[in-house]
């Protein structure tokens, strides 16, 4: 059975930065291109940043030049590096595996990023 363990979230002021990390077990890490997503309480949950099993990595419009996804193997972790933090950008992150669309059924708890203006 698939888990996805996201943490790192928190309170942060605009312009401050966050580094969020994904623990993914019960299945072959190194396989899957990997993703991160955002939901708000108005919004469906938007793909922010995807990483392929090769490295190759696409970003949505609003937070290109400020995030930046890697993941590591070994670790079974992807990670999103958020710098310039906006309130925007405020929201419940999750991982999931695919570059375009998510692939697992089961999502994991999501952490909270909030940024003050």
């Amino acid at each position: 059975q698939v888990q996805l363990v996201e943490s790192g979230g928190g309170l942060v002021q605009a312009g401050g930065s966050l580094r969020l990390s994904c623990v993914v077990s019960g299945t072959r890490f190194s396989h899957y291109a990997m993703a991160w997503y955002r939901q708000t309480p108005k919004n469906q949950r938007d793909l922010v940043a995807a990483i392929a099993n090769t490295g190759s990595t696409k970003y949505a419009d609003s937070v290109k030049g400020r995030f930046s996804i890697s993941r590591d193997n070994a670790k079974n972790t992807v990670y999103l590096q958020m710098n310039s933090l906006k309130p925007e950008d405020t929201a419940v992150y999750y991982c999931n595996a695919g570059f375009n669309a998510p692939i697992f059924s089961s999502w994991g708890q999501g952490t909270q990023v909030t940024v003050s203006s």
